[in-house]
């Protein structure tokens, strides 16, 4: 690129980052209203809206395992009017379970910050005879196959943690997939399915009620939220963890100055007292971090779960 032609872009590209935001901005979650990302990324809009000056409106778009809404973030302008929450499952997992997918992890998102990362909470319908992690195991190992866990969806962090569960344990069980965390929480307390891995954040109100029974987390270190919940490293299998984590991207291309916006006010939002401690109260441990961070972290996660999936066996129901 031609010298005077760079300086012209880059001036250009500045102006336009002063001015941004000059309108709503559209934040994309690939999973219904109601579930753990769902949760915190409500808690988190309202607050970006005051930091950057325009509303920041949530559009859920659940469906395919994320892959809906992660296609429709990936194709929108890259002009930072529409953001997206990424996770292991969309950015790390699909790409190894799926064949093909809609999107590339890599070339079609650039990484704006870390957001948090969420341990699940194995929970079970109060009806089911086990109490901790060894009653579990064991019951699952006298009734092979007979036990229904039910995650958000094929390929989720939520299946995977089932997947680890049984082969520490040495058990089988059924995977019921379901469009969403809220779906699949209410089928478990209906007793439609027994067993459940979900973010601490959307099951943890359930437990407290007693419609459900905490069992213990997914975590390597017990959760503020919860902590007389035992971890299934401490309880049972050294070494078990199995976390969700979100981070906000943007479309590919999204000029430098906007995503160095969208970070400075996002990890400012992230470090406010009252929302860090809402966070660890919900379960989930507040990050933040550089766009170079993220994106390190991003290929560092495609690598592991490449091992996890091919190890399971699994594939897409």
């Amino acid at each position: 690129m031609p010298v005077a032609l760079a300086v012209s872009c880059f001036i250009m590209c500045g102006a336009f980052a002063q001015s941004y935001p000059v309108k709503p901005i559209r934040y994309i979650v690939p999973f219904p209203p109601g579930g753990g990302q769902d949760l915190v990324v409500r808690a988190l809009a309202p607050r970006l809206s005051d930091a950057l000056g325009q509303t920041v409106f949530v559009d859920n778009r659940p469906g395919a395992a994320t892959m809906v809404g992660a296609e429709i973030a990936a194709k929108a302008p890259p002009d930072g009017y529409t953001v997206f929450n990424g996770s292991n499952t969309t950015l790390a997992i699909n790409p190894n379970l799926y064949s093909k997918i809609p999107y590339d992890p890599i070339k079609d998102f650039a990484a704006v910050t870390y957001i948090a990362s969420v341990p699940n909470l194995l929970v079970v319908h109060p009806s089911l005879p086990a109490r901790s992690v060894k009653e579990l195991a064991a019951l699952a190992r006298n009734r092979p196959g007979e036990l229904n866990y039910g995650s958000s969806g094929t390929g989720t962090p939520a299946q995977l943690a089932g997947v680890m569960f049984a082969d520490s344990a040495a058990a089988r069980l059924t995977h019921v997939p379901y469009r969403g965390s809220s779906q699949a929480i209410t089928a478990l307390i209906s007793g439609e399915t027994q067993i459940m891995f979900s973010t601490i954040t959307s099951t943890l109100p359930f437990v407290k009620s007693g419609r459900l029974r905490g069992i213990a987390v997914t975590g390597a270190r017990r959760s503020k939220a919860a902590p007389e919940l035992p971890t299934i490293a401490e309880a049972a299998y050294p070494g078990f963890e199995a976390v969700t984590w979100y981070g906000l991207f943007v479309p590919a291309g999204t000029p430098a100055p906007i995503i160095a916006r969208l970070n400075a006010e996002f990890v400012k939002v992230l470090k406010t007292p009252e929302l860090r401690d809402w966070l660890m109260t919900q379960g989930a441990d507040p990050v933040g971090s550089t766009p170079e961070e993220l994106a390190a972290f991003v290929r560092t996660e495609l690598a592991k779960y490449a091992r996890v999936v091919k190890a399971s066996g699994m594939k897409p129901d």
